[in-house]
């Protein structure tokens, strides 16, 4: 968490972007679920009219749910005139930059899916 910190605080502060909220108490909690404390705060600072830039590291950083994170990108944001970027993955909404979005998102909800049957496989096999 605190590597990711400090690459957004680099990027924002290389783009000159100074009104900077940290929304990291979601610590813990998978990306798949969008009931985690800090994004609710957020969506609701969002409605609020706080904020109108949401910087993540990447998109699997934001969620795993393919649906839910076209939803808040694609709908919710630009509804409430929200500016989107993804920065290692090169996604920035003024620019446009969601050709592969989708497909990326759908990889990401893929990949949180195989990680779950992994563990629930280990924890079958080690008898919990």
């Amino acid at each position: 968490m605190a590597f990711q910190k400090r690459i957004l605080e680099k990027y924002c502060r290389d783009h000159g972007y100074t009104a900077i909220r940290h929304y990291d108490e979601d610590d813990g909690y998978s990306g798949t679920n969008f009931n985690r404390p800090g994004f609710q705060r957020m969506l609701a600072d969002i409605k609020a009219g706080k904020i109108k830039r949401v910087v993540v590291k990447d998109m699997s950083r934001f969620g795993r749910n393919y649906l839910q994170v076209g939803m808040y990108t694609e709908m919710l944001f630009p509804e409430y005139g929200v500016h989107f970027i993804a920065v290692n993955d090169g996604v920035d909404s003024v620019r446009g930059d969601s050709e592969f979005t989708a497909i990326r998102n759908v990889f990401n909800e893929m990949y949180a899916k195989d990680t779950s049957k992994k563990i629930r496989a280990t924890w079958q096999s080690k008898g919990r």
